[in-house]
């Protein structure tokens, strides 16, 4: 049962993002580079949940593009859309994998890149931490206008929480916050993609944390009701990771950037995009890579627990994830509860990444279910929620084994594996 918001949004004024009054430059005259991925085919294998067992190609071959040609031509997205956001939970299409879900994964994977490709990281900027755009010119600036959509509002969160390594600040002794990063972002399809789309679409894009792994040790590895931080909750022992739940929930009401928390920013501009497209078909999507994924998550089920996305004439609008390389966020009850509330997750995730096995290495879905009973009032018991779609770059011959961990958590290359999966009967 959904329950009402009928407290949780306050008067969010429209914000001067810093780049609105100047485009942030680096004080070394160069923009952060991200280290890109070469084009790679690749092949993948099972793990536990629905799984992709396909060929390695040396290229897309022009079998397969010839395969997919006739599928698209046959089958648009506007008439599988309901399916390819997991209605069926995504039963007879990830093997073999069905090309038009491969391409929209691919084009959420990259509206969740956009994330890392727009975000200043160089210490020596005043705006580092900051979006190096502005929201109404965030797709332009990183060559995404074909993507279609229009982005409605900027996510910020505050860096007082113990996430050292999430967070990046500025060198400089003035800069445009001392206390907060941005995080994300919401946007929308344009009408021209929506009737492609067969429907108007909703997106929440968050940032998480490129290669780098250090965020892992950063956790504090701890469950604790979803409910004590006021999220709405029928049930106490529905529990999530601490830092995952502090990052959403907590605010600065002296930063003008995180006055509300991330929370609070998401659900008010869902709230108010829902309101203006409330006749039209309409889905919510919600993506992000790494420790953006586990807040896409937890958005997700905010969303649908406090019945936001309800419309006034009753219909429900379906709300999907879009997880890529994505850690555990909560414990089993966590994910009967998702189950319960009819969120639709999709995980995609390396097999040799080793964020997804996070936290929870020891007590998890993989163990059995009497131990997992054993373990249920552990606050370090946690279990994946949703579909898994497992890629292993191994198998890619384009990719060469370096022995650093952190290459298996790159999204770039996680989409390049997805771009290259093979479909076959």
């Amino acid at each position: 049962m959904a329950i009402s918001l009928s407290k949780t949004f306050l008067s969010i004024t429209h914000q001067v993002f810093p780049s609105e009054k100047c485009r942030p430059v680096s004080f070394s005259g160069r923009e952060p580079q991200l280290q890109r991925a070469t084009s790679m085919g690749f092949a993948t294998r099972s793990l536990r949940v629905p799984r992709v067992s396909s060929k390695t190609s040396g290229s897309l071959s022009s079998s397969m593009d010839e395969l997919d040609k006739e599928t698209r031509e046959e089958r648009r997205v506007a008439d599988v859309w309901r399916e390819i956001h997991g209605v069926d939970d995504w039963v007879g299409m990830l093997d073999p994998m069905d090309p038009l879900l491969r391409s929209e994964l691919i084009r959420y994977g990259e509206m969740a890149q956009a994330c890392y490709d727009a975000f200043d990281f160089d210490p020596f900027s005043k705006y580092c931490g900051s979006c190096r755009f502005t929201p109404r010119q965030f797709f332009d600036s990183l060559a995404m206008a074909d993507h279609g959509y229009v982005v409605s509002r900027y996510i910020f969160a505050t860096s007082n929480i113990n996430l050292p390594n999430f967070f990046k600040k500025s060198r400089w002794p003035k800069v445009w916050s001392k206390s907060a990063n941005w995080i994300g972002y919401v946007a929308v399809s344009n009408d021209e993609i929506s009737k492609r789309l067969g429907r108007r679409d909703i997106v929440v894009a968050w940032r998480g944390t490129v290669t780098r792994l250090e965020w892992i040790a950063d956790l504090m590895d701890f469950l604790k009701p979803i409910s004590s931080n006021k999220i709405p909750c029928p049930d106490s022992t529905v529990k999530v990771e601490s830092g995952f739940l502090d990052l959403y929930t907590d605010k600065d009401v002296n930063c003008r950037f995180c006055k509300f928390s991330a929370r609070e920013q998401i659900l008010t501009e869902v709230k108010r995009l829902l309101e203006i497209y409330q006749f039209e078909e309409l889905s919510l999507t919600i993506t992000g890579h790494s420790l953006g994924s586990a807040l896409a998550i937890l958005s997700a089920y905010d969303i649908v627990e406090t019945g936001l996305n309800v419309l006034q004439d009753s219909r429900a609008v379906p709300v999907s994830v879009f997880s890529f390389s994505g850690p555990r966020v909560g414990n089993v009850r966590f994910k009967e509860r998702m189950e319960v509330l009819g969120v639709k997750v999709l995980r995609v995730v390396n097999v040799h990444d080793i964020v997804p096995k996070s936290p929870g290495l020891f007590f998890n879905e993989n163990v059995s279910p009497l131990l997992m009973k054993m373990a249920e009032r552990l606050p370090w018991s946690y279990s994946h929620v949703g579909v898994e779609l497992s890629l292993d770059h191994k198998n890619s011959p384009f990719l060469k084994e370096t022995g650093d961990l952190s290459c298996a958590h790159n999204l770039e290359a996680l989409l390049h594996l997805l771009d290259g999966l093979v479909s076959y009967a």
